[in-house]
Protein backbone atom coordinates (compact mmCIF):
# COMPACT_ATOMS: atom_id res chain seq x y z
CA UNK A 1 0.00 0.00 0.00
CA UNK A 2 1.66 3.44 -0.91
CA UNK A 3 1.49 6.21 2.10
CA UNK A 4 -1.68 7.77 2.08
CA UNK A 5 -3.07 6.26 -0.43
CA UNK A 6 -6.16 4.16 1.77
CA UNK A 7 -5.68 1.41 -0.50
CA UNK A 8 -4.94 -2.05 0.68
CA UNK A 9 -6.51 -5.63 -0.85
CA UNK A 10 -5.80 -6.90 -3.91
CA UNK A 11 -8.51 -6.03 -6.01
CA UNK A 12 -10.02 -2.30 -5.51
CA UNK A 13 -12.83 -0.15 -7.06
CA UNK A 14 -12.20 3.72 -7.16
CA UNK A 15 -14.99 5.63 -7.48
CA UNK A 16 -13.04 8.80 -9.42
CA UNK A 17 -16.02 11.16 -8.52
CA UNK A 18 -14.17 14.63 -7.19
CA UNK A 19 -10.76 13.41 -7.44
CA UNK A 20 -8.04 15.51 -9.10
CA UNK A 21 -6.80 13.89 -12.25
CA UNK A 22 -2.65 14.19 -11.47
CA UNK A 23 -2.84 13.08 -8.34
CA UNK A 24 -4.98 10.06 -8.42
CA UNK A 25 -3.33 8.76 -11.78
CA UNK A 26 -0.06 9.16 -9.81
CA UNK A 27 -1.13 7.25 -6.71
CA UNK A 28 -2.38 4.43 -8.89
CA UNK A 29 0.04 3.82 -11.26
CA UNK A 30 2.53 3.41 -7.62
CA UNK A 31 -0.35 0.59 -6.63
CA UNK A 32 -0.64 -0.86 -9.99
CA UNK A 33 3.47 -1.08 -9.68
CA UNK A 34 2.99 -3.21 -6.80
CA UNK A 35 0.48 -6.00 -7.93
CA UNK A 36 -2.38 -4.42 -7.36
CA UNK A 37 -5.80 -5.07 -9.62
CA UNK A 38 -7.48 -1.00 -9.75
CA UNK A 39 -10.68 -0.73 -11.46
CA UNK A 40 -11.76 3.38 -11.73
CA UNK A 41 -15.35 4.25 -12.30
CA UNK A 42 -17.30 7.32 -13.09
CA UNK A 43 -13.98 8.64 -14.95
CA UNK A 44 -16.15 12.11 -16.64
CA UNK A 45 -16.32 13.53 -12.96
CA UNK A 46 -13.09 13.31 -12.03
CA UNK A 47 -11.63 16.91 -11.92
CA UNK A 48 -8.66 19.36 -13.17
CA UNK A 49 -7.51 22.50 -12.14
CA UNK A 50 -8.09 25.39 -14.20
CA UNK A 51 -11.06 26.45 -15.91
CA UNK A 52 -12.78 25.20 -18.98
CA UNK A 53 -11.41 27.57 -20.88
CA UNK A 54 -8.11 27.23 -20.12
CA UNK A 55 -7.95 22.94 -20.09
CA UNK A 56 -9.74 23.12 -23.60
CA UNK A 57 -6.97 25.47 -25.08
CA UNK A 58 -4.45 23.22 -23.92
CA UNK A 59 -5.88 20.15 -25.31
CA UNK A 60 -6.62 21.70 -28.63
CA UNK A 61 -2.57 22.48 -28.59
CA UNK A 62 -1.96 18.92 -27.64
CA UNK A 63 -4.07 17.92 -30.92
CA UNK A 64 -1.94 19.50 -33.14
CA UNK A 65 0.93 17.61 -32.35
CA UNK A 66 0.99 14.49 -34.80
CA UNK A 67 3.25 13.46 -37.44
CA UNK A 68 3.98 15.29 -40.27
CA UNK A 69 3.34 11.98 -42.84
CA UNK A 70 1.49 9.40 -41.22
CA UNK A 71 -0.28 11.38 -38.83
CA UNK A 72 -2.22 7.77 -37.55
CA UNK A 73 1.35 6.43 -36.55
CA UNK A 74 0.62 9.01 -33.37
CA UNK A 75 0.25 10.26 -30.89
CA UNK A 76 -2.82 8.80 -30.28
CA UNK A 77 -5.41 11.67 -29.17
CA UNK A 78 -8.19 10.40 -26.80
CA UNK A 79 -11.24 11.85 -26.17
CA UNK A 80 -13.45 9.79 -23.89
CA UNK A 81 -12.51 10.29 -20.22
CA UNK A 82 -11.36 6.73 -19.02
CA UNK A 83 -8.84 6.91 -21.88
CA UNK A 84 -7.46 10.02 -21.15
CA UNK A 85 -7.29 9.20 -17.21
CA UNK A 86 -5.58 5.97 -18.56
CA UNK A 87 -2.77 6.89 -20.77
CA UNK A 88 -2.19 9.67 -17.89
CA UNK A 89 -1.13 6.55 -15.65
CA UNK A 90 0.42 5.02 -18.65
CA UNK A 91 2.83 8.24 -18.62
CA UNK A 92 3.70 6.97 -15.17
CA UNK A 93 4.93 4.08 -15.69
CA UNK A 94 7.49 1.86 -18.20
CA UNK A 95 4.83 0.78 -20.05
CA UNK A 96 7.70 -0.26 -22.55
CA UNK A 97 8.76 -3.07 -20.41
CA UNK A 98 7.35 -6.24 -19.26
CA UNK A 99 6.77 -5.42 -15.32
CA UNK A 100 4.88 -1.57 -17.03
CA UNK A 101 2.81 -3.90 -19.49
CA UNK A 102 1.72 -6.67 -16.83
CA UNK A 103 1.15 -3.27 -13.83
CA UNK A 104 -1.21 -1.50 -17.27
CA UNK A 105 -2.76 -4.74 -17.31
CA UNK A 106 -4.10 -4.76 -13.98
CA UNK A 107 -5.63 -1.48 -14.68
CA UNK A 108 -9.64 -0.93 -16.07
CA UNK A 109 -11.64 2.20 -16.58
CA UNK A 110 -15.10 3.16 -16.90
CA UNK A 111 -17.22 5.87 -17.57
CA UNK A 112 -20.20 5.61 -15.56
CA UNK A 113 -20.52 2.62 -13.01
CA UNK A 114 -21.29 -0.57 -15.11
CA UNK A 115 -23.35 -3.70 -13.99
CA UNK A 116 -20.72 -5.59 -11.87
CA UNK A 117 -19.46 -2.83 -9.62
CA UNK A 118 -22.39 -0.75 -9.15
CA UNK A 119 -23.44 -3.72 -6.26
CA UNK A 120 -19.69 -3.29 -5.17
CA UNK A 121 -18.09 -1.24 -2.41
CA UNK A 122 -16.31 1.70 -4.17
CA UNK A 123 -13.42 3.44 -2.25
CA UNK A 124 -11.90 7.26 -2.28
CA UNK A 125 -8.27 8.10 -2.04
CA UNK A 126 -8.60 11.01 0.66
CA UNK A 127 -4.57 12.62 -1.05
CA UNK A 128 -6.30 13.08 -4.45
CA UNK A 129 -9.55 14.38 -3.41
CA UNK A 130 -10.36 17.80 -4.82
CA UNK A 131 -11.73 19.43 -1.65
CA UNK A 132 -8.29 18.76 0.31
CA UNK A 133 -5.66 19.07 -2.44
CA UNK A 134 -7.20 21.96 -4.39
CA UNK A 135 -7.15 25.76 -2.72
CA UNK A 136 -11.13 27.13 -1.95
CA UNK A 137 -12.19 28.67 -4.68
CA UNK A 138 -9.52 28.09 -7.39
CA UNK A 139 -11.37 26.98 -10.72
CA UNK A 140 -11.71 23.60 -11.75
CA UNK A 141 -13.48 21.54 -14.53
CA UNK A 142 -14.73 18.02 -15.15
CA UNK A 143 -13.17 15.91 -17.37
CA UNK A 144 -15.96 14.60 -18.92
CA UNK A 145 -17.36 18.34 -20.25
CA UNK A 146 -13.37 18.69 -21.31
CA UNK A 147 -13.96 15.41 -23.35
CA UNK A 148 -17.64 16.57 -24.61
CA UNK A 149 -16.21 19.87 -25.88
CA UNK A 150 -13.03 18.17 -27.77
CA UNK A 151 -14.67 15.35 -29.76
CA UNK A 152 -16.42 12.92 -27.27
CA UNK A 153 -20.06 12.14 -27.94
CA UNK A 154 -21.40 10.23 -25.32
CA UNK A 155 -21.58 12.67 -22.20
CA UNK A 156 -25.85 13.20 -22.12
CA UNK A 157 -25.79 9.41 -22.63
CA UNK A 158 -23.65 8.35 -19.74
CA UNK A 159 -25.46 11.12 -17.68
CA UNK A 160 -28.96 9.67 -18.49
CA UNK A 161 -27.62 6.00 -17.52
CA UNK A 162 -26.10 7.25 -14.20
CA UNK A 163 -29.66 9.19 -13.42
CA UNK A 164 -31.18 5.55 -14.19
CA UNK A 165 -28.38 3.82 -12.08
CA UNK A 166 -29.29 6.11 -9.21
CA UNK A 167 -33.00 5.76 -9.40
CA UNK A 168 -32.52 1.96 -9.19
CA UNK A 169 -30.37 2.58 -6.34
CA UNK A 170 -32.46 4.37 -4.35
CA UNK A 171 -35.11 2.15 -4.96
CA UNK A 172 -33.39 -0.76 -3.53
CA UNK A 173 -31.78 1.10 -0.80
CA UNK A 174 -35.92 1.58 0.15
CA UNK A 175 -36.87 -1.70 0.09
CA UNK A 176 -33.94 -2.81 1.98
CA UNK A 177 -34.95 -0.47 4.55
CA UNK A 178 -38.76 -1.60 4.25
CA UNK A 179 -37.63 -4.99 5.08
CA UNK A 180 -35.74 -4.37 7.84
CA UNK A 181 -38.31 -2.18 9.28
CA UNK A 182 -40.07 -5.67 8.96
CA UNK A 183 -37.46 -7.70 10.18
CA UNK A 184 -36.79 -5.73 13.42
CA UNK A 185 -40.75 -5.88 14.24
CA UNK A 186 -41.27 -9.37 13.87
CA UNK A 187 -38.08 -10.31 15.95
CA UNK A 188 -40.18 -7.86 18.74
CA UNK A 189 -43.80 -9.61 18.13
CA UNK A 190 -41.22 -13.37 18.62
CA UNK A 191 -39.19 -11.89 21.67
CA UNK A 192 -43.04 -10.95 23.15
CA UNK A 193 -44.29 -14.35 22.11
CA UNK A 194 -41.04 -16.20 23.91
CA UNK A 195 -41.20 -14.40 26.89
CA UNK A 196 -45.05 -14.95 27.59
CA UNK A 197 -44.73 -18.84 26.92
CA UNK A 198 -41.70 -18.53 29.49
CA UNK A 199 -44.39 -16.34 31.84
CA UNK A 200 -47.20 -19.50 31.17
CA UNK A 201 -44.65 -22.84 31.56
CA UNK A 202 -43.60 -20.95 35.14
CA UNK A 203 -47.52 -20.68 36.04
CA UNK A 204 -48.50 -23.97 34.69
CA UNK A 205 -47.27 -26.24 37.88
CA UNK A 206 -49.07 -23.79 39.98
CA UNK A 207 -52.55 -25.34 41.10
CA UNK A 208 -55.35 -23.29 43.26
Amino acid sequence: MVSGSGLCGKKIVVDGRNHMLGRLASILAKELLNGQRVTVVRCEDICLSGGLVRQKMKYMRFLRKRMNTKPSHGPIHFRAPSKILWRTIRGMIPHKTKRGEAALARLKVYEGVPPPYDKTKRMVIPDALKVLRLQAGHKYCLLGKLSSEVGWNHYDTIKELEKKRKDRAQASYEKKKQLKKLRVAAEKAAEAQLELRKELSIIAPIKY
